[in-house]
C-alpha cells in the first residue's frame, strides 16, 4: 500500500521548478500529484510520479538533490466531513499526520489524498481496520 514519493530540494529562484518539469517531461514522466512548500532560501517539491524510480535517478543526473520517503493513497469521502472523519479515526488511534495534499484523480465518489505519517505501517492498518482504502502504488502510478 506504500507509494514512493521523491522529494527534490531547489533553490527559491526562477526557472527552478521550470526545470524539474522539464526534465521530467523530456523523459515521459507524468507528474501525478505534488506539493511545493518553501523557506526564503529554498523549496521542498514532493512528487507523485508514474515512474519514481526513473524520475529519481534521471533528477540525480540532473544534479538536484532528491530523496524518496513512503506515503500513503487514501480514498476520502467526497462529502462535507469526508476528510474529518479519516483524521478522527487517525486522532484516536494515535496517529500523527505530517503533511498532506491532494492527488488529481477520483476514484469513482471519492477524492484521493496523499498523507505521510510518522507510523505508515500503523496507518495503513488501522485505516483498512476501519474500512478506509487505501490504495496500492501500481495503481497510482497507472493513474
Amino acid at each position: 500500500m506504500k507509494i514512493t514519493q521523491i522529494s527534490i530540494f531547489i533553490e527559491n529562484q526562477s526557472g527552478r521548478l521550470w526545470e524539474v518539469c522539464n526534465i521530467l517531461g523530456e523523459n515521459n514522466i507524468n507528474i501525478r500529484a505534488l506539493s511545493l512548500a518553501d523557506t526564503s532560501d529554498f523549496g521542498i517539491l514532493r512528487l507523485i510520479v508514474n515512474d519514481p524510480e526513473k524520475a529519481f535517478k534521471i533528477l540525480k543526473e540532473n544534479d538536484f538533490t532528491v530523496g524518496k520517503t513512503e506515503v500513503i493513497a487514501v480514498e476520502v469521502p467526497d462529502q462535507p466531513g469526508g476528510l474529518a472523519h479519516i483524521l478522527k479515526i487517525l486522532k484516536d488511534n494515535n496517529i500523527n499526520v505530517e503533511y498532506m495534499y491532494a492527488f488529481v484523480e477520483r476514484s469513482g465518489e471519492e477524492a484521493i489524498m496523499i498523507f505521510r505519517f510518522d507510523e505508515t505501517d500503523k496507518a495503513i492498518e488501522t485505516l483498512n481496520k476501519n474500512g478506509i482504502k487505501t490504495i496500492k502504488g501500481e495503481e497510482i502510478y497507472r493513474l
